[in-house]
């Protein structure tokens, strides 16, 4: 019997698991230590490097139009001043939202979802990893509070060393870089060391749990190769993913107790979709690379090219079709922004993956050979595939 001192404590909503989040978002650094017109400089100047590499956000706060507001009112010329809470303005080159009411911390992260790197004017603003500038004009006496994961250390112009009290705080400074401000080029390895390291692993999904109503039977059970289907993908998954399952139905789930790793579809009734969105919220802080089980010409090497060609800063990496015109949604590499993006089309109404790719920002290939995208749906294929496949 349980004692009420042994009860476990009721829990009111499911827990999930969450994605890995600063402030802002998924890989951001504070920039502190120094002026705030220093901070933008340094902040500019790092973009101009590797915006040609990644989608770069900038975080700060504007005093002199706060300023501006207080003594004579909002822009007479937006429509914010006539009371208007949001305006969207094209200006040609790019867009623009101006909001009246605060975002609050969630909004703020769904925004910021498609950068791969924020950097903050950490004087006003606090992110999960810091750069810091060790400037006289600026001291860090008093911020040493927000300094929990220094990544790198800068010298304004006529400073020499790290200060005796920066050193004692972060305890391990021999490992940090320290580098002049004025050194771009040092400056940007590091921080694009440090994005790559925020790179998600990849994990694999064998897609499995179809009705195979047109086969009559399940398709992750036929046999191609020395094992049923679903089994031969996992194995081929497992040589470049760090974790491997299959993605099943409550039916499947039974059967494969034991046997393989699993996640049973927690959205039902979507199809393929409901599949990658269950491995998204199992694990919304790793890639996924989805497989269909009815692709039994699929060979490894063309898993290897898939992995090799993956572009982490896009929604997802894909392959063409086999008549190169859309993109192959259960042949594809599934970052963890697909999630909410997934979500967002769902939220519309709109439950095809291939259309989410097809109006998102991600990478496409082409495949070595087509023959491997041909799919096995009925009794006539599966037929036309044995024979093909029978060693000659």
């Amino acid at each position: 019997m349980i004692s009420p001192e042994n009860k476990p404590a009721h829990q009111k909503h499911v827990s999930l698991s969450r994605p890995t989040l600063g402030s802002f978002g998924r890989t951001e650094l504070a920039i502190l230590g120094t002026p705030c017109g220093n901070i933008k400089k340094l902040a500019f100047a790092i973009t101009q490097n590797l915006s040609a590499k990644l989608k770069i956000a900038y975080v700060d706060a504007d005093h002199k139009s706060a300023d501006a507001a207080a003594s004579n009112g909002p822009d007479v010329n937006t429509a914010l001043a006539y009371g208007s809470f949001l305006e969207y303005t094209d200006k040609i080159t790019f867009q623009r939202l101006d909001y009246r009411t605060n975002w609050n911390e969630y909004q703020q992260k769904a925004f910021f979802q498609s950068a791969d790197l924020i950097l903050v004017n950490g004087n006003h603003f606090l992110a999960q990893a810091q750069v810091i500038v060790i400037d006289p004009a600026k001291p860090l006496e008093k911020k040493l509070d927000k300094l929990t994961n220094v990544q790198l250390i800068l010298l304004q112009e006529g400073v020499m060393k790290v200060p005796d009290f920066i050193q004692a705080h972060l305890k391990d400074t021999a490992q940090i870089p320290v580098y002049s401000i004025e050194d771009p080029e040092n400056i940007t390895r590091s921080i694009y060391s440090y994005y790559l390291k925020s790179i998600p692993p990849l994990n694999g999904l064998v897609l499995a749990g179809g009705k195979s109503t047109r086969m009559q039977s399940d398709k992750g059970l036929l046999r191609y190769h020395e094992q049923d289907q679903r089994t031969h993908v996992y194995h081929m998954l497992r040589s470049f993913c760090a974790e491997v399952f299959i993605s099943c139905n409550a039916a499947q789930a039974v059967d494969l107790e034991g046997r393989l790793p699993y996640l049973e579809d927690r959205f039902l009734n979507l199809g393929p979709q409901g599949g990658i969105l269950t491995a998204l919220q199992y694990n919304p802080n790793a890639a996924w690379l989805a497989v269909a089980c009815d692709l039994p010409f699929l060979s490894k090497e063309t898993l290897d090219y898939l992995v090799q060609h993956r572009d982490p800063t896009k929604m997802a990496t894909a392959f063409y079709d086999s008549d190169g015109k859309f993109p192959e949604p259960l042949l594809t590499i599934w970052e963890p922004r697909s999630f909410p993006a997934l979500l967002q089309f769902l939220s519309l109404g709109y439950s095809c993956p291939r259309k989410a790719l097809i109006n998102s920002d991600v990478k496409l290939l082409t495949i070595p050979d087509t023959e491997e995208l041909r799919n096995v749906n009925d009794q006539q294929a599966y037929n036309e595939a044995i024979t093909k496949l029978q060693p000659k």
